[in-house]
């Protein structure tokens, strides 16, 4: 008599087990990795309009208009286009300057919006000091 090689229907059965546990466990888990480096982006284009607006404020000084300075008059529309965010999902708000202040003269909140409502985080914001806050 030959002996039989090979799978039985039941060895089958739980590696297709085995395959789905660890799918449904790893596809939540990809999917936070793949929103935060999508946010990577919108937190670059933050960084962007900290940088333009402290050049603003070493060429300016006092003598800037830093009350209505906005994202929009600090750039075009293609300036901060990506592929997640475009200018739209930015805000600069809380924006002054002191040049009698010794820690930081120039203050200001860049808030990155989330362009889609499905994802988790609602918005990170930026402050002058550096800080990055995570919204909900």
């Amino acid at each position: 008599m030959k002996k039989r090689t090979g799978f039985t229907l039941i060895e089958l059965m739980i590696v297709v087990l085995i395959v789905a546990v660890l799918a449904a466990i790893l596809i939540p888990f990809m999917r936070a990795r793949v929103e935060a480096a999508k946010w990577s982006e919108g937190k670059a284009g933050a960084g962007t309009i900290a940088s333009a607006l402290r050049a603003y404020a070493a060429e300016q000084g006092e003598d800037g208009t830093y009350g209505s300075l906005t994202v929009d008059t600090l750039f075009k529309a293609s300036d901060l286009l990506g592929k997640y965010f475009v200018i739209g999902n930015y805000t600069l708000t809380n924006v002054s300057y002191d040049e009698t202040r010794t820690d930081y003269p120039l203050q200001y909140t860049v808030t990155v919006n989330r362009p889609i409502a499905t994802w988790k985080v609602a918005s990170y914001t930026l402050d002058h000091e550096g800080t990055w806050t995570e919204n909900q």
